[in-house]
């Protein structure tokens, strides 16, 4: 089974507890991501719909630079499990399931739309940015990453990462949900949004338990982050 979304639930117990290599990946995820997205917006005090949150990685990063964090996800024992683990850890973070293409959510409520590991997941990406484009308030971001198409990517992601590393749970992916950056680009013109720059994320070395950690890299081959606005506003 490919894009199989059920991975988030069944390790939720487990999900802040460093023993699951592959969650340990993606905890080593947001550091880049947050230090590019960095460039683009301040965090505090801003209202953030984090998009895919699973288990909290990211709410509790942006939630801890000073952002106002919602977060939503399809997999309710993972956003349960993120629910627990901000409690314990003083973040007031709201969380609720449900998915991106139907927000639960009133227009122009959030000045900035966070969407890491998930475009390539959804099912109905058009749909998905639409609603971005409707609960962002006028100049507000949507900043993303999510996987280019193309074989080296395949290979990198599920031959690698999945089939050989254990990086990732196999089935995590479907290849063929993958998004070439002029296809995104296309998609978040369509719903109204302007595209800006885009940056590529990728290893930068190993840390002392022998995980990847990742960072902002040249090549936009596999991993792309990227921003957008919506306009309007004085």
């Amino acid at each position: 089974m490919r894009n199989d979304l059920t991975i988030y639930d069944r390790v939720a117990d487990q999900w802040w507890s460093d023993e699951v290599r592959w969650l340990r990946t993606l905890k080593n995820l947001v550091p880049g991501r947050l230090k590019w997205f960095g460039r683009h917006i301040d965090w505090p005090g801003k209202a953030i719909l984090d998009i895919g949150c699973a288990g909290g990685f990211m709410a509790e990063a942006m939630a801890q630079h000073g952002a106002i964090v919602t977060g939503i996800d399809p997999a309710s024992a993972a956003v349960e499990a993120a629910r627990r683990h901000a409690r314990s850890s003083g973040l007031p973070i709201t969380y609720d399931v449900g998915v991106g293409e139907a927000l639960p959510y009133a227009a122009e409520g959030f000045d900035a739309v966070v969407c890491v590991d998930v475009l390539e997941h959804v099912a109905d990406l058009g749909r998905v940015l639409s609603e971005v484009a409707r609960v962002l308030r006028p100049r507000g971001l949507f900043l993303f990453d999510t996987i280019n198409r193309n074989p080296l990517s395949r290979f990198a992601t599920i031959t690698v990462a999945e089939n050989i590393l254990g990086l990732l749970p196999r089935g995590t992916h479907d290849p063929r949900l993958f998004i070439k950056p002029h296809e995104l680009r296309q998609g978040l013109t369509k719903a109204g949004l302007i595209a800006g720059p885009t940056q590529g994320l990728g290893p930068r070395g190993i840390d002392r338990r022998g995980n990847l950690v990742f960072g902002p890299v040249p090549l936009q081959t596999v991993i792309y982050l990227g921003v957008a606005h919506k306009p309007g506003g004085a």
